[in-house]
């Protein structure tokens, strides 16, 4: 009885490492704050479901990539996180502490107005804009915050450029993007990728649904199928 009872302690001992070991990984993930809480919400429009019971948490320094096929709902569920969207039912929570930068599909800017005025109203409804940091933003992209040109002239690419720095100017805490590279040239493209990175870095969360992978270095992966969340996978 005695060898018995050494030999289910030894066990025993083997057990409470395993415990510990598993208590360790799991307190690591319950670590990270929790910033946004998708509670089960649904969006129709017209009676036809968008998205469907999504349920799902981002937390800080999160780095995620939505994918899925056109109509799935990325757009209108990147939307809803930025409040521009109302939905049918669920909830979104988001960390007031945090402040989100965003970029949602098509930028819209004043076309009768020159970059400098239209990025500067933009950061006047925060003040917390550094004109010289601005400077420097626009200049990476190869634009001129000076330049008088009015936007009504401004390509494709110029304005996208542009929705890329308001999203990013104002050192925003949570940056949300669909489609960011559409209409960029691959110089653009590089640019925008080193930023991501470096912001990153700085321990912000980022957000990008896209058909164009950029590699920014996610730690999540999420498909979305018909307006449901299919799969979501980490790095």
């Amino acid at each position: 009885m005695y060898f018995n009872i050494l030999f289910d302690y030894g066990h025993i001992q083997l057990l409470h490492l395993q415990f510990n070991l598993s208590i360790v990984l799991e307190s690591e993930l319950f670590m990270k704050k929790e910033i946004i809480k998708i509670n089960k919400i649904n969006k129709a429009f017209r009676e036809n479901p968008v998205l469907i019971d999504l349920d799902f948490s981002v937390y800080d320094n999160d780095v995620i990539y939505i994918k899925g096929e056109n109509g799935c709902g990325k757009s209108t569920l990147l939307k809803v996180i930025c409040g521009l969207l109302d939905i049918d039912s669920g909830s979104v929570e988001i960390d007031s502490n945090y402040y989100i930068g965003a970029l949602i599909e098509n930028p819209e800017f004043s076309d009768f107005s020159n970059i400098k005025e239209n990025l500067l109203f933009l950061g006047n409804l925060r003040s917390k804009l550094n004109i010289k940091e601005l400077e420097n933003l626009c200049r990476d992209f190869h634009l001129n915050l000076n330049d008088k040109k009015l936007l009504r002239n401004y390509s494709i690419g110029m304005k996208q450029k542009m929705g890329i720095i308001q999203a990013i100017m104002e050192n925003q805490d949570i940056l949300i993007f669909d489609e960011p590279t559409r209409g960029l040239d691959d110089y653009s493209i590089e640019v925008f990728i080193k930023k991501m990175k470096d912001l990153i870095e700085k321990g912000k969360t980022v957000i990008i649904a896209s058909h164009d992978f950029v590699d920014i270095g996610y730690s999540r992966f999420i498909t979305m199928k018909n307006g449901r969340l299919y799969e979501e996978t980490a790095k």
